[in-house]
């Protein structure tokens, strides 16, 4: 970092070096510390957090304004992720034996997982517990120490996972550094291992620059215009209730969440209708509005609400039909449930993610006008399908790419199920969350081979080369060197029981 940034950070500049040291200082003892240590490490995590799990919820409901029921969900990720590590960390951990090839027969090959060491979890603001914990418990079932360094637009929920984890880990196997932009630059400075990044386009880029410097793996989960395609064989019933609950879930402020409806022009003007009446009977149900609907939250603060009004003013202004909702509320960082029809190119909302809880819906032809659709954006993190149609299906998962995808539902890819691994593709995203995968994330997968017994003088293999190794080389060249596991698996038997007898 140079000093003018230095100065700048001032004393967060200094609190960062200093608690990258101490942890850093504590990484090879991390590195061979034993399952059990690390599951002791991560129960003890998991009882602290349930621990204050009505805090938690009046944390977020003051930030974002969930349910109870919502907040709740995401301590059901952080224990779901932390049992899943618990009751796997034994059989990841342990060396993976790989099949031998024709040129190591005799010898000993497998894959071992080595702690890569320092890693750092930047999280966002939308899910903030969450978003902290899963990928630390990743980290710390490999051995690695962690700095959280959780989003400043969520300071309640900051402050609250850093009570969490200093009650909960030892300071130089686990911290939280809170701050602003000023505090992550200073963490992007240091010379981490692996760096975890949840969260938007501009600063993902600025993360893969940073972690360039030190030559640092990442994972990054950035989110995209996540389509959503209703073919006209749906139930459409069931398409326009999980629809209208995935676009709104959390105000609409999730990666994951549809940012725009593909749906067929025969059925798009019943869906639209149908989609009218959901909204209404799942957030104003007592006719009281949706503003007063313990079910629906709020921007998470007013520069996220201005940049949200901002696109559906510029789209009404341009000569989207406002279909319904709509209203908005400065003051209380209120944007309405609402759908918008009618939208074109040059409106900002169809290039820029909305992350908030207004519905695009745009009808198509036929099914290549609504590949060619999603095909104008870069590779979302989330794709959805709602068909009946088997053959429709198929289609639609063959000329898509996205980072996960789910057939008719939504919204329920991430934090559900750890034996799938969660993230995006390109634009959206670089590397897996989940279960194995983060253990995976942040271990070095290290080949290893072990020499078995010699099965003629090595020294032939070296220079000055003769005939015999060059006939092999050529030999090899001129048959195939994939021979069939079954094949390999005798080789590979009679030359270690000849060496068996050899001693």
């Amino acid at each position: 970092m140079s000093a003018l940034a230095r100065e700048a950070s001032g004393g967060n500049m200094s609190e960062v070096e200093t608690v990258f040291q101490r942890l850093q200082a504590n990484v090879p003892n991390l590195a061979v510390s034993s399952v059990e240590d690390r599951c002791v490490r991560i129960q003890k995590l998991l009882d602290v957090t349930l621990k204050y799990r009505q805090e938690i919820r009046e944390a977020i409901r003051a930030e974002l304004s969930p349910s109870d029921v919502d907040v709740d969900g995401q301590l059901l990720m952080v224990k779901a992720e932390a049992e899943f590590a618990l009751k796997n960390l034994k059989h990841w951990v342990k060396d993976k034996p790989v099949p031998n090839s024709i040129m190591t027969l005799g010898k000993k090959c497998y894959i071992h997982y080595e702690a890569k060491g320092m890693v750092l979890v930047l999280g966002t603001w939308n899910a903030p517990i969450a978003i902290g914990l899963v990928p630390a418990i990743g980290a710390i079932a490999a051995g690695c120490a962690v700095v959280i360094k959780p989003s400043e637009l969520a300071p309640k929920s900051s402050a609250l996972l850093k009570k969490i984890v200093d009650e909960a880990c030892a300071d130089n196997e686990v911290a939280v550094v809170e701050g602003a932009a000023d505090v992550a630059q200073g963490l992007l400075a240091q010379p981490f291992n692996h760096i975890f990044y949840i969260g938007g386009h501009a600063v993902g880029k600025l993360v893969a620059k940073a972690a360039a410097e030190h030559f640092a793996s990442i994972t990054l989960e950035m989110g995209g215009k996540n389509p959503t395609i209703i073919d006209k064989s749906a139930d459409l019933d069931d398409a326009v209730i999980k629809t209208a609950w995935g676009r709104m879930c959390n105000g609409g402020q999730a990666c994951v969440c549809p940012d725009y409806v593909l749906v067929d022009a025969a059925i798009v003007d019943e869906f639209t209708e149908k989609m009218k009446t959901a909204l209404d009977e799942m957030y104003n149900a007592d006719g009281k509005g949706p503003e007063n609907a313990d079910e629906f939250g709020r921007i998470v603060n007013p520069r996220h609400w201005a940049r949200i009004k901002g696109l559906l003013d510029d789209a009404l202004e341009k000569g989207a039909e406002l279909v319904y909702g709509g209203q908005t509320n400065e003051a209380d960082c209120y944007i309405a449930p609402t759908i918008i029809r009618g939208v074109t190119h040059d409106m900002k909302i169809c290039g820029e993610e909305i992350f908030g809880p207004i519905m695009v819906i745009m009808p198509y032809q036929t099914r290549e006008e609504a590949i060619a659709e999603i095909r104008r954006h870069p590779k979302p993190l989330s794709s959805y399908i709602f068909a009946k149609d088997r053959e429709a299906i198929d289609y639609f998962i063959a000329h898509t790419t996205s980072g996960n995808m789910v057939v008719n539902h939504n919204v329920i890819q991430s934090g559900t199920n750890p034996h799938l691994n969660f993230g995006g593709v390109n634009a959206s995203g670089v590397g897996r969350i989940g279960g194995f995968s983060t253990f995976a994330e942040c271990s070095n997968a290290r080949s290893v081979v072990e020499e078995g017994p010699a099965l003629m003088d090595p020294r032939m293999f070296m220079p000055p080369y003769g005939e015999k190794y060059r006939k092999m080389v050529d030999d090899m060249l001129s048959k195939p060197v994939n021979i069939p596991n079954g094949v390999i698996k005798t080789l590979d038997g009679i030359v270690k029981l000849k060496g068996l007898f050899s001693r």
